[in-house]
């Protein structure tokens, strides 16, 4: 059924190669972030759910990844 659709786009064959690629920019681009992460943010993060208060996080502490 689907096919019959398909057959009628014009360039048809270029979406899958341009949803890999939009698929594969953003899973290296979050690698990258992640892995440039600082490592105290990440402590901090992995800390809240165990807080007992939410305030326990330092207000003036941002995640550079510069």
């Amino acid at each position: 059924m689907f096919k019959h659709y398909f057959e009628k786009i014009h360039n048809v064959e270029v979406w899958p190669i341009i949803s890999l690629t939009i698929f594969f920019v953003f899973f290296v681009g979050l690698m990258v972030y992640v892995w440039r992460m600082k490592k105290d943010y990440v402590e901090e993060m992995s800390d809240i759910p165990l807080a007992d208060d939410a305030t326990t996080i330092s207000p003036d502490f941002k995640n550079e990844n510069h």
